[in-house]
């Protein structure tokens, strides 16, 4: 056994299995485990200093199982910066940032990464819980990013940010796997997390409350303002930039003789901009940051797939790089789609294959 592995774990089930995957491939394993923000049960040391909160039970009791190594590392300062920083001031900006896409890249496949070879003195690979697959051309001689085999649960979408070097050391155990066959295999190895319940929040936002978050965050007070039409017509006053989302019709708190949504966030004017469902639909996108990943940089238009969300259905288009500007693109849908958001994700795709992806401008 002289291949070395490091596997993100995170005390849920996909982690768990992935491990136990691994070491069945005859790889040496590391469970690591990253502390990557506060939270309430902080510890402190006796001058009153934050200390590592070790959350790691059920992460130690998989690998004491398995018989692997089990390391905690502090990250909280780089996850602060990485992701938590960008989200609030992407949130300030009149941004829907997706945090996942942030963390994915800088933190699990990149500080990981770092850490497990220091760790090790040695180049591990890294493997995850994610579902999808990554695979080898070799007539292209790159790294493929694949959807995962089961659909309802493929996660390429948050990947679409890892690098040829990343992928070259990342191993997606799970990719070819059902969320079924994965508690299965747990629960034939005796894995206390066989059937813990799966968070559908943000990791650092339990229970989903953005604008509560930014505001403990950031010590700030986000002042109201006016709520408009497309001609620039008041119609009532709005609580704070950050309260409001692309395509958002409820807790607007009107009194109107018909469904307003929202069009626009206008950051310089402190306004949000009102109007139809139907006007919510555009066919165009610019994308920056535009990370190429099944396929080379492309300097001509291509058709593809894209998809403006995580649960976004994709949709056919037209790719067109932008002269000059290899990592920006612009995507012109067949159909109109519905509340296309700056700061999410467009992520375009040829057949089952992530061909790459950007930040919607």
């Amino acid at each position: 056994m002289n291949k070395k592995a490091i596997v993100a774990m995170s005390g849920g089930v996909d982690s768990s299995v992935a491990a136990h995957l691994m070491q069945q491939a005859g790889y040496e394993v590391t469970g690591v485990m990253m502390c990557l923000f506060d939270n309430d049960d902080e510890l402190r040391n006796e001058e009153g200093e934050k200390k590592i909160a070790d959350n790691s039970g059920d992460a130690r009791k998989v690998t004491d199982r398995l018989g692997i190594d089990f390391k905690l590392f502090d990250m909280r300062e780089d996850f602060r910066e990485e992701v938590i920083e960008k989200f609030v001031r992407a949130y300030e900006s009149g941004q829907t940032p997706n945090p996942c896409v942030f963390c994915n890249r800088r933190m699990k496949f990149e500080e990981l990464y770092r850490l497990g070879a220091e760790a090790l003195s040695d180049s591990p690979v890294i493997a995850t819980g994610h579902y999808a697959i990554i695979e080898y051309d070799e007539a292209a001689s790159r790294y493929k990013l694949r959807k995962a085999a089961n659909p309802e649960k493929d996660q390429s979408y948050v990947l679409y940010n890892l690098t040829q070097e990343q992928l070259a050391r990342t191993i997606f155990p799970l990719g070819g796997l059902t969320k079924e066959e994965v508690r299965r295999i747990a629960e034939e190895q005796g894995f206390v997390t066989a059937h813990k319940k799966e968070s559908q929040d943000i990791c650092f936002i339990p229970g989903g409350d953005y604008v509560g978050f930014i505001k403990d965050y950031t010590g700030r007070e986000y002042p109201g303002g006016d709520f408009v039409d497309e001609e620039g017509r008041v119609m009532g006053s709005h609580k704070g930039i950050i309260n409001y989302t692309i395509g958002q019709r409820k807790g607007l708190g009107l009194a109107l003789k018909k469904p307003a949504y929202v069009l626009r966030l206008d950051t310089e004017g402190n306004r949000v901009v009102l109007g139809d469902n139907e006007d919510l639909f555009t066919r165009e996108l610019i994308a920056r940051d535009f990370n190429w990943v099944s396929m080379a940089a492309s300097s001509g238009s291509f058709r593809a797939s894209a998809r403006i969300r995580y649960k976004h259905r994709e949709a056919p288009c037209e790719v067109i790089p932008l002269e000059a500007e290899p990592d920006r693109v612009r995507v012109i849908f067949d159909e109109p789609q519905r509340a296309i958001t700056r700061g999410q994700s467009v992520v375009v795709y040829g057949d089952d294959y992530v061909l790459g992806g950007g930040i919607i401008e």
